[in-house]
């Protein structure tokens, strides 16, 4: 039998995206959210991330990015059929938004590889008074 090498089928990633209203000040146009990562490791080898880069935009088509090592201070070890969950945070200057990225993972073995987190909104929930 032959392992194929990782790749981006056999990691899952989940997000869920939270409008943190006490750390946003609407009237200074500072929106802060909160999302919690799920990362499903689906395949049949031991992965590790190593580091994150996420763009961001506003409304305005802005773009800010956000790389570096780990995420939440870690480089989390993922073992097959395991599952890592974090939540981090950001903040725009609109109400609304969204951020895509990815995640630079290594195997066991040394085979590197990217993980793609499809792009997902950021959007202050709206109020009826």
């Amino acid at each position: 039998m032959v392992n194929k090498p990782m790749s981006q089928s056999h990691i899952k990633i989940l997000v869920e995206i939270e409008f943190i209203q006490e750390r946003s000040n609407i009237e200074e146009n500072q929106y802060f959210f909160a999302y919690t990562v799920t990362i499903k490791n689906q395949g049949s080898h031991t992965i590790q991330l190593i580091s994150r880069h996420w763009i961001i935009n506003n409304a305005h088509n802005e773009k800010f990015e956000v790389k570096g090592d780990g995420v939440v201070g870690e480089q989390p070890i993922i073992q097959p059929g395991a599952e890592f969950t974090y939540t981090s945070g950001t903040e725009i200057n609109t109400p609304s938004g969204n951020m895509k990225g990815s995640y630079h993972m290594v195997t066991k073995e040394g085979l590197e590889f990217d993980a793609k987190i499809s792009e997902f909104e950021l959007n202050m929930p709206r109020t009826l008074h």
